[in-house]
């Protein structure tokens, strides 16, 4: 349905996006994250069609943007962190005119009437723009998205600067139209990819770093583990042990730490390091009782932080440098 082929886009000497290339399957809503400047926004951008790449292909449902940029866009709808509102018109003319503008061949009433009942803003259909909250500002932007029925939409930080309700309304606007379209939703909100998303792409500095199903995220992380340890034993001077552990990369005390006479600790290791055996022999030797040790995962935000930051290398990394010894 989407798909990037080595897409390169450079501004003089410095490359914004390098050799990217990923698939999306029809039907999928896909998570793309990346801290600020790691190139989200110019890769969005390409796959609507406002910069053209240096090099590489961009397609949309087997329409080159570049060479077919009309039959490409047609099956695309744009939402932008800002929505591209005229706030002195009301919801249904700005409507009307997106309409006109996109050429839609759909039966007008119908067809608006149907988006405005799926994004929920029947009720405000003749007010102005500008005297709608927030929320109902960006249900419009999606409902401006969804003319001319698109299969795929493109959505650039949705929810920025909703509050809480209104955030869980339009994650979960996206989830219903995902049963219906192919959704992109670009963010640096983990929570959100993780409430919504069934597949997950990570940028950094240009690059993609992982792409990957949302069940198997934790899969590009090789070796990397996270423990929940129950330690009997003086909090502060087991923490210290812990961090000074030379297979320890993270140590903390976990949230709601005491039960009865033990503290629960957070324990993550280095790659490829089974963290269970050297624990066990030191807090012997400490004299410090095990009372609970379990698996805690490897969240989101572990693996976000740890491929950002270079902190670990993927499977993939090792795997290639294990192939060349």
């Amino acid at each position: 349905m989407v798909e990037l082929s080595n897409v390169t886009k450079t501004y003089g000497t410095k490359a914004a996006v390098k050799d990217v290339s990923f698939r999306i399957k029809k039907g999928e809503i896909v998570g793309f994250l990346g801290p600020n400047g790691a190139g989200k926004t110019t890769t969005m951008n390409i796959l609507t069609g406002y910069l053209s790449a240096t090099s590489g292909t961009a397609k949309i449902d087997g329409e080159d943007i570049l060479e077919s940029p009309i039959a490409a866009k047609k099956k695309i709808g744009f939402l932008p962190e800002t929505p591209p509102l005229y706030l002195d018109m009301t919801v249904r003319e700005y409507l009307n005119f997106v309409y006109e503008l996109k050429e839609c061949t759909l039966p007008r009433e119908k067809h608006l009437e149907d988006i405005c009942s799926v994004v929920g803003i029947k009720d405000v259909y003749n007010r102005v723009i500008k005297n709608l909250s927030k929320g109902y500002k960006q249900r419009v932007g999606i409902a401006q998205a969804l003319v001319g029925n698109p299969p795929v939409l493109i959505f650039d930080e949705p929810t920025v600067g909703l509050d809480p309700k209104q955030i869980i309304d339009i994650r979960n606007l996206i989830k219903s139209l995902g049963k219906e379209h192919t959704v992109i939703l670009s963010t640096h909100i983990l929570p959100e990819v993780q409430a919504v998303c069934d597949h997950i792409i990570i940028i950094n500095k240009g690059q993609i770093v992982a792409d990957q199903r949302a069940e198997n995220i934790a899969d590009i992380i090789s070796g990397s583990s996270k423990i929940l340890a129950k330690i009997c034993g003086p909090a502060e001077a087991v923490l210290r042990t812990l961090r000074n552990m030379p297979e320890v990369t993270f140590a903390d005390f976990a949230p709601q730490t005491l039960s009865d006479d033990s503290v629960a600790y957070i324990i993550q290791s280095s790659p490829n390091v089974d963290i269970r055996k050297p624990l066990f022999h030191l807090l012997c030797e400490k004299n410090w009782p095990l009372v609970g040790l379990e698996s805690a995962g490897v969240g989101l935000e572990d693996i976000f932080i740890n491929l950002v930051d270079g902190r670990y290398q993927s499977k993939k990394e090792v795997n290639a440098n294990e192939s060349n010894i």
